[in-house]
């Protein structure tokens, strides 16, 4: 009988902590989609990486400090590689653009949307199939 009642009550919890953790890591309350910007930059690191590939950049200000930059993106790192991008793809000192939506505690911190690499070959977006 108490075997009966454990593998319910054990799948109910998996599904719900499985639920909470996806909820938690879909979450796109960190930026503003309706404040985007687009941004020229130097690339300083690119992490083709789970579960979102990251791109570090800087930007010149308009008194010509270099200011430090982050973009997550919003597809998983499998659509990255299966359009073609490595974890070198991008190298430090590219030039890309980048556009994406601000942060909203104003940190210099974007969602991607999406990036032109130096040979004009468009990094993937929030769907992810540009490049194809």
């Amino acid at each position: 009988m108490k075997k009966k009642l454990l593998i319910p009550l054990n799948v109910s919890g998996f599904v719900l902590v499985a639920a909470g953790l996806l909820f938690a890591h879909h979450s796109g309350n960190n930026y503003d989609s309706g404040r985007q910007v687009t941004l020229q930059g130097t690339v300083t690191e690119f992490k083709l990486v789970n579960p979102h590939p990251l791109l570090y950049f800087t930007v010149k200000s308009e008194n010509g400090v270099d200011e430090e930059w982050f973009a997550e993106s919003g597809s998983p790192m499998f659509r990255w590689y299966n359009n073609g991008w490595r974890a070198d793809s991008l190298k430090p000192g590219d030039q890309i653009t980048v556009t994406g939506s601000l942060s909203k505690d104003n940190r210099k911190r974007l969602q991607l949307r999406k990036f032109v690499a130096p040979n004009g070959k468009e990094g993937p977006g929030p769907g992810g199939n540009a490049g194809q």
